[in-house]
């Protein structure tokens, strides 16, 4: 029971990718100090809580961990930067295999309520509770490229210059590696003249909608598929409410949920 649950959350083929991106453990010379301990194990105890949405001290004794340890080594491998390189080594390998689609990106975003922490704010359409907000830059088939978090109260339209740089540079099937879209598309909430000047200057071609003059829906056939992004997203349970004090490890869950929304798609490639 334990090891199919643990190979169905963590195939051998995602662990191949992540393993080589996780700090070494360094024993002390002089002894004492953290015993290592099973790393795929932790790695999959992390993955579960995504996905499951539990608490950590309700971790299951049957991964071999205790909830303490998973803990500290997920805050330690979110500082290590490990799920923002995992992102970007799935990427590498759907472009590698030409399944990214350049011909534009979709921006969007979404709110969650949010008991305490950073980044967080009072969500103006829920009555002014507490929220944090998930902002979304996926490509043109909608698997996420970019994600970032910020208070429920910031408005969309400021997350959208941070986004488009956060597209990581990856590999192509041929040529250099890749990072820019050619269009980008966005709802009314986005528009403004000094993002059309910035997009122009960047030679990226703007396709938002027009307030008074144009309804969002000019994203037409494509908002579909930014909104399906997001919906996969909130299918690992851990971000539909948020629990975490600091607003880096609720960003790091997005993170790890934005590689692995990616690897199911690679895996679809490498099947």
């Amino acid at each position: 029971m334990r090891v199919d649950l643990s190979r169905r959350l963590v195939p051998n083929e995602l662990w191949e990718l992540t393993a080589p991106l996780l700090p070494r453990f360094a024993s002390r010379p002089q002894g004492g100090g953290t015993a290592p301990v099973d790393e795929r194990a932790l790695f999959t105890a992390v993955v579960y809580v995504l996905t499951s949405g539990c608490a950590w001290r309700f971790l299951p004794e049957s991964f071999g961990v205790s909830p303490a340890t998973a803990h500290r080594r997920f805050a330690a491998w979110t500082e290590a930067g490990v799920w923002r390189r995992l992102h970007r080594a799935v990427l590498d390998g759907l472009g590698a295999g030409g399944e990214l689609d350049w011909t534009s990106a979709i921006v969007d975003a979404a709110s969650v309520r949010a008991k305490r922490g950073s980044l967080t704010g009072p969500n103006p359409v829920d009555r002014g509770k507490k929220g944090s907000k998930l902002h979304v830059l996926s490509g043109a088939q909608g698997l996420p490229l970019a994600v970032a978090v910020s208070g429920a109260n910031l408005h969309d339209s400021q997350a959208f210059k941070p986004l488009i740089p956060g597209i990581p540079a990856v590999r192509s099937r041929r040529g250099p590696h890749r990072r820019k879209p050619v269009k980008v598309r966005a709802d009314k909430a986005y528009y403004s003249s000094e993002h059309l000047r910035w997009l122009r200057s960047r030679n990226l071609v703007a396709r938002i909608a027009r307030p008074g003059i144009e309804s969002s829906e000019r994203l037409g056939r494509h908002s579909w598929k930014i909104e399906r992004s997001i919906s996969w997203l909130f299918g690992y349970r851990r971000l539909t409410v948020r629990y975490e004090r600091k607003g880096s490890r609720f960003l790091a869950f997005l993170g790890l949920a934005a590689a692995l929304t990616c690897y199911k798609r690679l895996a679809k490639l490498t099947t």
